[in-house]
């Protein structure tokens, strides 16, 4: 049992029992003690239940996505602790609580499998009361010193698990510090770029500058001048001297994007570059010397370019000294939920929104979807599914791009019960908050994580009476 545990944290598990009948309100917290409260309408809860409640919680905390799950269904499937739990004949709704990037604990409920299975529309309904829950929770974990604000990231995409991720990890530990050329190869949106930044700044050359170019961005006849520079009256607008971005990356990292639609002429003047480490600018005689480290990437089949001498290949074996290949988000399945988390948190965070989940069959369904634009492309679904979800706090299936979602399924609680039980909630959990803290308006709506004027709209909204102070 939660020592000094909030008298109002309890009140408000008990509303959360009645408005979704259980037998049971399981409160996980995420601190040093890994502290549970149980509001039951029983006198004892039994081991097996404990150790299976236990196991889902920490399905939940480690995936930060919703379980639902009802002993009488036969598309569950779970390993041996689920089919003792099936023999028990109990039911289990369980949602996590996460304050953006840190997660607070799990909040679960549980009734026997004769009161009726739980169902998306319970799932809904506990998504939203778990949020009264999650204030509480973050406003005493606060004021014990046990909630330690969100780390910052570095570099969001570079998250996962998976063997061949944590192999790319090592080798870009490697290359760092050393000064050969690096090629990375990697189809679109798995980060190649980002890869590029990570060797640039924590290797030698962090103190330098990082330049970035795309090879197929610019036209052939301003790539010279752009890469090395050119001297005035060097050719019809040529009005100043102007150094190229070579020059610029002095001392740091050039890093050329999508180097295989670079042009033959300019592919003999970078292998100059590269051997001699040194060039002229366009249309002067001066050499000039220059200290870059240099990073160079493509989503092509590059030996295919070379083979059809579309690529010139002492340039190709030059630039391919150390290879650094990234694999698809296909290929590391297990990072999937890893980045779907993460990407969540940031982008609820930059929204000023509290945190959203996906639903369990809306999750099922990304992790089934083979990526083809990887992280770039699960970046961008998750923002579009944040915007057509409005101040929802599921990601549901019809949210889902058409592409990810094919059979255009879509999330159908009833909507009269569901807002009659939401209104209902709400109206009891304010009348309670009110009364604890003495119909002080300020106080109540601190304590709940309302804003003043939020908490007077709603009292308004359900015409809550408050009586005259003396």
């Amino acid at each position: 049992m939660l020592l000094r545990t909030p008298p109002f944290l309890l009140k408000v598990m008990d509303l959360i029992k009645e408005v979704i009948p259980s037998e049971q309100v399981v409160l996980h917290i995420n601190n040093e003690r890994n502290q549970t409260i149980v509001r039951s309408s029983e006198n004892k809860t039994d081991r097996l239940t404990e150790e299976f409640c236990s196991w889902v919680i920490q399905q939940v905390l480690d995936s930060q996505c919703p379980l639902v799950f009802n002993s009488q269904d036969p598309e569950h499937t779970l390993p041996t602790g689920g089919m003792l739990w099936r023999k028990n004949n109990q039911n289990i709704l369980c949602v996590p609580l996460v304050d953006l990037d840190h997660p607070l604990g799990a909040l679960c409920v549980i009734r026997h499998s004769g009161s009726g299975p739980y169902t998306d529309k319970n799932l809904d309904l506990l998504a939203e009361l778990a949020k009264p829950i999650k204030y509480i929770l973050r406003n005493y974990l606060n004021k014990n010193g046990e909630l330690d604000p969100p780390s910052l990231f570095n570099h969001a995409a570079l998250i996962g698990r998976s063997e061949r991720f944590v192999n790319l990890l090592r080798m870009i530990d490697r290359v760092k510090n050393t000064d050969v050329p690096v090629f990375i190869l990697g189809e679109s949106g798995t980060g190649k770029e980002l890869v590029a930044r990570t060797i640039h700044e924590e290797g030698r050359t962090r103190e330098g500058r990082f330049v970035a170019i795309n090879c197929g961005a610019i036209p052939d006849f301003l790539m010279e001048s752009e890469l090395f520079g050119h001297v005035k009256g060097a050719f019809t607008g040529a009005l100043r001297d102007k150094p190229g971005l070579i020059e610029d990356a002095h001392g740091g990292t050039f890093f050329l994007d999508e180097i295989g639609d670079l042009s033959p002429p300019l592919q003999s003047k970078l292998l100059r570059l590269l051997q001699e480490k040194e060039f002229r600018r366009v249309g002067d005689n001066r050499v000039r010397r220059v200290d870059v480290r240099f990073i160079s990437a493509t989503n092509k089949k590059i030996e295919r370019e070379v083979s059809r001498g579309r690529f010139r290949e002492d340039l190709y074996y030059r630039l391919k000294i150390f290879t650094v290949e990234i694999p698809p988000l296909r290929e590391r399945r297990e990072d999937i939920l890893f980045l779907l988390n993460h990407f969540m948190g940031e982008y609820c965070r930059r929204m000023r929104r509290e945190r959203v989940y996906f639903s369990p069959r809306s999750l099922e369904l990304l992790m089934n979807y083979s990526w083809p634009g990887n992280v770039r492309e699960l970046q961008n679904e998750i923002q579009r599914c944040l915007i057509l979800s409005g101040d929802g706090c599921l990601i549901k299936e019809e949210h889902l791009s058409s592409r990810i979602n094919l059979r255009q399924e879509v999330h159908n609680p009833s909507s009269y019960d569901y807002f009659r039980a939401k209104a209902d909630f709400e109206k009891r959990f304010l009348n309670q908050a009110l009364s604890q803290f003495q119909y002080n308006r300020a106080k109540t709506a601190a304590q709940v994580g309302l804003s003043r004027q939020g908490l007077f709209k709603l009292i308004k909204k359900h015409n809550i009476p408050i009586p005259e102070r003396k």
